[in-house]
């Protein structure tokens, strides 16, 4: 009963695609999730609660209507943290009812409990009550996710100074805030939290922020934070967190400078949730950040019948890319053939507003010697964007010279995350700046701006020589 030829750890994104996929093969496949619920972080403290909680903030504060109606627009005056969490609950009740639902059609046992290896074919799995059960696999595929980077100096309390998954919990919301740490977490809160009209600033050491982003994308999404008075103090170090006998809370910084708010959010770094499964006793082992080092083709350890996705392998952490690991884990894992995926993957940044970016920076082109061309279209400069009453947003393509083919898209703005899709359809497809200029785009609509930006660069790059584009295809 307790033989399987597929275990997997942990129920988020890569593990619940892995799982299923091995059992529409045919195969018998146990997860063992440790949380309260199927889901993992991605469920539960990550990807879903904070883009719920960012959509319930924007359609409460009447974000996307002030362009209209002006600044101090709001649709609900007195906006309270229940009000936040009433829809978090029934959106989180939604996802574990449906995967519970996948589990069950496909015939995928799970337990509760936390795993730990006995030998590379065995885990022992200890369940709430105590009871201890040992499983044997024929593959084992860790997707046990991460967990925040908790350092000592912090001195943490639940309350008004957290970390990213304890901000779910928060029962006030705070007039102020200091957010230690700039990368894509970090910045997400910092900016949901600013669109409630709490007062933000970010402290990271680094003197850039997102720095895998288009510069110009970054420059144009400052410009947008700036503007609504959060303040980036970049290039500069908390030191020493404290909290204070009135119960508010003193941030210390490198150059002496010391910040006073209601609540801080660190976020810098998370640490792969390896620490508990006696990784040693399979032949394994993490490195400094509790990661997994593993194939990036087949999803596979240095122990031939353990794989590992996810999160917990590092970049890009994504839930979207540690799905389609965990498919192909899965097939790998019990012998069947996996293609290796299309080379571009579009990465989201769920901030306000919303970034998401597919294919080569301007800088990464730059850095390849690429003669290239960009074209720039604003939403302000689509009638989509004036229905809306859009003053900000932005998209850029940036296309080869030599071949005309679409090399990367950037995009900030509302619908970012969205409207990304069509780039990274024609970069993967191969697709040349024609296709942008030759097309037409429902009107009005914000996917107008890739004709807009098709235009922009067609112009620079001039027409296409037709006939020599023929006789070289004839050669």
């Amino acid at each position: 009963m307790n033989q399987y030829d597929l275990v997997v750890v942990g129920s988020g994104p890569a593990g619940r695609r892995g799982a299923i996929q091995a059992a529409k093969l045919g195969k018998k496949v146990l997860v063992i999730e440790q949380g309260k619920r199927v889901g993992g972080v991605s469920v539960h403290t990550g990807t879903i609660p904070s883009k719920t909680l960012r959509e319930t903030a924007l359609n409460l504060t009447g974000w996307r209507e002030r362009g209209f109606y002006g600044r101090a627009y709001r649709v609900k005056q007195e906006i309270s943290a229940d009000d936040l969490r009433r829809r978090l609950l029934i959106t989180l009740d939604h996802e574990v009812e449906v995967l519970e639902h996948q589990f069950s059609r496909n015939r995928v046992h799970n337990i509760r409990g936390k795993a730990s290896f006995i030998d590379p074919q065995r885990l022992e799995i200890i369940k709430d009550d105590g009871e201890r059960i040992e499983v044997t696999a024929t593959s084992i595929l860790l997707a046990v996710g991460t967990k925040p980077f908790r350092p000592d100096y912090i001195p943490f309390d639940h309350k008004s100074i957290l970390d990213s998954d304890e901000l779910l919990e928060i029962t006030d919301l705070p007039r102020s805030m200091v957010v230690i740490g700039a990368g894509v977490i970090g910045i997400e809160y910092a900016t949901i939290f600013s669109a409630l009209d709490t007062a933000v600033t970010v402290i990271d050491p680094k003197a850039t922020m997102l720095d895998f982003i288009d510069r110009e994308i970054v420059e144009d999404f400052t410009y947008q934070l700036r503007d609504r008075n959060m303040k980036l103090m970049l290039g500069q170090k908390a030191t020493k967190v404290e909290k204070l006998p009135d119960g508010k809370c003193s941030v210390t910084l490198d150059n002496g400078r010391i910040i006073h708010c209601e609540m801080v959010l660190f976020a810098a770094g998370r640490l792969g949730a390896t620490d508990t499964l006696n990784l040693s006793a399979a032949g394994l082992e993490a490195d400094s950040r509790g990661r997994l080092s593993v194939n990036p083709e087949t999803f596979q350890t240095t122990v031939p019948n353990i794989y590992a996705a996810g999160d917990v392998v590092g970049f890009p952490s994504l839930a979207s890319t540690s799905m389609e690991q965990g498919r192909i884990a899965a097939r790998v894992a019990v012998g069947v053939i996996a293609k290796e995926p299309p080379k571009y993957f579009p990465y989201g940044i769920y901030a306000v507003p919303e970034i998401s970016t597919c294919g080569l920076t301007e800088e990464e082109v730059k850095e390849r010697g690429i003669p290239y061309e960009c074209g720039i279209a604003r939403f302000r400069e689509t009638s989509r964007g004036h229905i809306m009453g859009l003053d900000a947003g932005l998209l850029k393509m940036i296309f080869s010279l030599k071949t005309r083919r679409l090399l990367g898209v950037h995009i900030v703005g509302e619908g970012a995350t969205e409207l990304v899709h069509i780039g990274q359809a024609v970069l993967n497809l191969k697709g040349t700046v024609e296709y942008f200029v030759e097309n037409t785009f429902n009107y009005p609509t914000l996917a107008e701006a890739y004709k807009i930006a098709g235009l922009d660069a067609g112009n620079r790059m001039g027409e296409v020589n037709v006939e020599k584009i023929e006789k070289k295809a004839a050669q």
